[in-house]
C-alpha cells in the first residue's frame, strides 16, 4: 500500500469531521487577507479627521492570527488525539514514528494550504465588500475598487506558512513522546462518576459564586464616587478583573456541579431521560474544560464590552456633538466670529447669532449632594436667564443645564435644594429648582459640572462681585453661538469653518460629530471582526469538543436504543445538554459584559441599552449556530449509534 494511497484514504475518512475546522481556517484566512489588503489600499488614505485607519487595521491583523493560531494548534491537538489509536496501528504494521510524521504532514499540507489558497481567493473577494462596509459606516461618500494586493499575499503566506510549521512541531513532539500503548490508551479514558461531591468541590463552588459577585459589585462603585484616588481606582480595576476571572474559573470547577448536584439531589434519584444526558454529563465534563471556558468566557466579554462601548460612542455621536458644541458653530473671539459670519453672508447661508456672557463662580453644593461628598465646591459658570431661550427663572431661583450622564454616575446631585453662589462680597443663597440635560453653551465652560441659569438681576449683582484671579485662571470669555436657520447648507458652512481654521477654542457641532463617528466607527469596524473570528474560532472549539464527548457516549446511546428509547428521546435530551453546554458559556460572557459596560459606559456616550442589547442580540445568534451543528452530529451519532 503506497503512501499516497494511505493519505488520500485517510483525508477521505477524516472529511466529514474536519468540515468545519476548515472552513474556520478558511474564515481566518479570508479575514486576515482582506484586512492585510485594506491595510495596503490607497484609499485608507480617505479616513482624514480619524485615528489611523492603515496602522489599527495592521495592528489588528496580528491580533487576528493570533486568534487563528491558537484556535488551529488547539483544534490540532484535538485531531491528533482523537487519531492516536490509527498512529498505533501504523506502528503495529512497521511504520516507523519519521514515516508516520511525513504521512500527517503530507495530509495536514494538502488540507491546509488548500484551504489557504481558498481562503486567499474568498478573502481577495470580500475585500470589496469590507471596504464598502467600512465605508458605509464611516459615511465616507467614495467607490470601494476591488484591488489585488502583492504585499498582502506574500504577507498572509508568510504568516500562515509559520502556523503551519508550528502544527508540525506539536504533531513531531506528540509522535515522539508517545509509546504503542499510551497511543491506545489516549481517547479512552473516560470521565471519573463520583456519588458523593467532595467538599472542595462545594467550596470551589460557593467561592466562585461569590467571587463573581463581589466583582459585579465593586464594578458598580468603580465611578460611583466612593473612589477617589487614582491608585484606588487602578487597584479596583485589576481586583474586579481577578475576582471575576478566578471566580469564573472556579465557577466552572465546582459552582456548576454545585448547582446541578443540588438540582439532582432534589429529584431524590428519579430522572428523566433529558435530565440523564444533560445534567449528569455536564456536571463531571464542564470542570474538567474549566480553563478553556474560563478563556473562551472572558475574552468573549471581553470583546462583546469593547464592541459595545464602541457602539455606545457611535451611536451617540450627535447626541454627543451637541453636548460639546451646542449650538452649530461657537467661537470665544468676536473677531472670530465676525470673520466667520461675514464668510456666511457671502456664502447666502442664513443664521442667527446666540451670545452669551458666562461668568466663572465657585458654587457651594454641599446641600444638594450626598452626604460623604468630600469636595463639595463645584467651579463651573453661570449665566443669566435673559440669554437663554426658552428658559425663565424668579430671582431667588437657579437651573442646572447640561448635566449629561457622566455627571450624573460622576457626582450625583439633587434637583431641589439650597446652593450658595460664593462672591467678594459673601455667598448668595439661591434655590436649585431642576437639572436639564440640555446643553446652552459648549461643555468648555462648564468644567464638568453643568451650567448654573439664574435671573437676570441676580446674575448682574455676581458681575459686580466677581472673583478676578478665579476669571483669569480659567481664561474664559464670552460665547458667539451661530445657528444655522437651513440644515442642509452645514456641510457648506463647516467647510468655511475648516478653511477659516478659527484658533481654539472655537466649536463646531458636525466636525465634532464626524470626527467621534468616524474614530468610533474604525474601532467599531475593527472590535466587530476580531470579535466575530474570536466567536467563529470559540464556536468550532466548544463544537470539536461535543464531537469528542458524543464519540466517548456512542456507547451509552447504543444501550438506551436497546432499552427501548427511541431517537426522538435521546434527540430530546441531547438538546437540552448543548442548551447548557453552550448557553451556561454564552450567558456568563453577556453577564460579564453587561456589568464591565454598566460601570463606565457614560463615558463614551449617553444611551447605554439600546447598543448594547443589540451586540448582545447578534452575538448570541451568531453563537447559537455551534449549537445547532452540534445537535446535528449528536443526531447523526444517535442514528448510527444502532
Amino acid at each position: 500500500m503506497s503512501l499516497n494511497y494511505i493519505i488520500l484514504r485517510n483525508l477521505r475518512k477524516n472529511i466529514k469531521n474536519y468540515y468545519l475546522y476548515v472552513f474556520a481556517l478558511i474564515f481566518g484566512v479570508a479575514l486576515y487577507f482582506s484586512f492585510v489588503t485594506l491595510q495596503y489600499d490607497p484609499s485608507m488614505g480617505k479616513l482624514k479627521g480619524t485615528v489611523k485607519g492603515g496602522a489599527a487595521i495592521g495592528a489588528s491583523s496580528v491580533l487576528l492570527v493570533a486568534i487563528v493560531a491558537i484556535f488551529l494548534l488547539y483544534a490540532n491537538t484535538i485531531f491528533i488525539k482523537r487519531r492516536s489509536r490509527e498512529i498505533g496501528l501504523f506502528q503495529l504494521i512497521g511504520l516507523t514514528k519519521g514515516r508516520i510524521f511525513k504521512l500527517l504532514s503530507a495530509e495536514n499540507l494538502i488540507l491546509y494550504f488548500g484551504s489557504t489558497i481558498i481562503g486567499i481567493g474568498v478573502g481577495f473577494a470580500m475585500s470589496r465588500l469590507i471596504l464598502m462596509i467600512l465605508f458605509k459606516i464611516l459615511a465616507i461618500d467614495a467607490v470601494a475598487k476591488l484591488r489585488f494586493s502583492p504585499e498582502a499575499l506574500q504577507q498572509t503566506i508568510i504568516v500562515f506558512a509559520a502556523v503551519y510549521l508550528l502544527i508540525m512541531l506539536m504533531n513531531y513532539t506528540f509522535i515522539k513522546r508517545q509509546s504503542i500503548l499510551s497511543l491506545f490508551k489516549a481517547t479512552s479514558t473516560t470521565q471519573e462518576r463520583i456519588k458523593k461531591m467532595p467538599l472542595w468541590e462545594i467550596v470551589f463552588g460557593l467561592l466562585g459564586l461569590a467571587f463573581i459577585a463581589s466583582g459585579y459589585y465593586l464594578s458598580t462603585l468603580l465611578f460611583s464616587g466612593k473612589i477617589n484616588s487614582m491608585n484606588g481606582l487602578m487597584t479596583s480595576m485589576i481586583l474586579i478583573l481577578g475576582l471575576v476571572i478566578v471566580g469564573t474559573y472556579l465557577f466552572y470547577k465546582g459552582s456548576v456541579s454545585f448547582v446541578f448536584n443540588a438540582i439532582r439531589k432534589s429529584k431524590k434519584g428519579y430522572l428523566s431521560i433529558n435530565e440523564v444526558l444533560s445534567l449528569s454529563s455536564i456536571m463531571f465534563r464542564m470542570k474538567s474544560n474549566a480553563l478553556l471556558l474560563t478563556i473562551i468566557t472572558t475574552v468573549s466579554a471581553l470583546a462583546i464590552g469593547l464592541l459595545s462601548l464602541s457602539y455606545i460612542s457611535y451611536y451617540s455621536a450627535e447626541a454627543n456633538a451637541k453636548d460639546s458644541s451646542p449650538n452649530d458653530f461657537g467661537f470665544t473671539r468676536v473677531e472670530a466670529k465676525e470673520k466667520f459670519v461675514q464668510a456666511l453672508d457671502a456664502a447666502q447661508i442664513k443664521y442667527k447669532e446666540i451670545h452669551m456672557q458666562p461668568v466663572e463662580m465657585e458654587v457651594d453644593a454641599a446641600k444638594i449632594m450626598e452626604k460623604d461628598s468630600k469636595d463639595t465646591v463645584l467651579s463651573t459658570s453661570v449665566v443669566s436667564d435673559s440669554t437663554v431661550e426658552g428658559i425663565d427663572v424668579k430671582p431667588g431661583e437657579a437651573r442646572i443645564m447640561g448635566y449629561n450622564s457622566a455627571m450624573d454616575t460622576l457626582f450625583k446631585l439633587n434637583e431641589t435644594g439650597e446652593i450658595g453662589l460664593k462672591t467678594l462680597k459673601g455667598t448668595i443663597e439661591q434655590k436649585l429648582i431642576g437639572i436639564s440635560k440640555e446643553s446652552i453653551v459648549p461643555y468648555y465652560y462648564g468644567g464638568g459640572a453643568g451650567i448654573f441659569v439664574v435671573d437676570e438681576t441676580v446674575y448682574q449683582e455676581l458681575v459686580k462681585s466677581l472673583n478676578p484671579k478665579l476669571q483669569k485662571a480659567k481664561e474664559k470669555a464670552d460665547y458667539y453661538g451661530i445657528e444655522l436657520a437651513n440644515r442642509s447648507q452645514i456641510e457648506k458652512a463647516n467647510q468655511i469653518f475648516t478653511n477659516q481654521s478659527p484658533e481654539y477654542p472655537s466649536f463646531s457641532q458636525y466636525d465634532f460629530e464626524i470626527k467621534q463617528r468616524n474614530n468610533m466607527g474604525v474601532i467599531m469596524f475593527i472590535v466587530g471582526f476580531l470579535g466575530l473570528t474570536f466567536l467563529v474560532t470559540s464556536g468550532c472549539i466548544l463544537y470539536f469538543k461535543q464531537m469528542d464527548e458524543g464519540e466517548e457516549e456512542k456507547g451509552g446511546y447504543t444501550i438506551l436504543r436497546k432499552l427501548g428509547f427511541t431517537q426522538g428521546d435521546l434527540l430530546r435530551g441531547i438538546q437540552f445538554k448543548q442548551l447548557f453546554n453552550f448557553g451556561i458559556p454564552l450567558v456568563v460572557g453577556l453577564s460579564h459584559s453587561y456589568f464591565a459596560v454598566k460601570s463606565g459606559w457614560f463615558f463614551f456616550g449617553t444611551e447605554m441599552l439600546t447598543p448594547t442589547i443589540l451586540v448582545m442580540l447578534l452575538y448570541t445568534a451568531l453563537y447559537s449556530i455551534f449549537g445547532f451543528l452540534s445537535v446535528l452530529y449528536y443526531k447523526r451519532v444517535i442514528r448510527e449509534s444502532l
